[in-house]
């Protein structure tokens, strides 16, 4: 299993991160909000855990999603 992590930048809207969880997580606002402020003050928070082909996909669609929208929001994969 891998889990799934956003990295903070100083570029990314908060608002953005946000979309970003419950867009590609499924998470609720409240639960976004939360995961989202963990990578604000700590550098990363963790967005789930998935098998590695899930979790690859879930990593390039995020980043893809990023680009598209001109943020350089970063999402990685580490094995659990």
């Amino acid at each position: 299993m891998y889990k799934v992590f956003l990295l903070n930048d100083d570029f990314t809207p908060m608002d953005f991160v946000v979309i970003v969880l419950q867009k590609f997580f499924g998470l609720s606002r409240e639960q976004s909000t939360q995961v989202m402020l963990k990578v604000h003050r700590e550098g990363k928070g963790a967005c789930g855990m998935y098998p590695h082909d899930v979790a690859a996909t879930k990593v390039e669609q995020v980043s893809a999603f990023s680009r598209q929208h001109q943020h350089p929001l970063a999402c990685v994969m580490e094995e659990n």
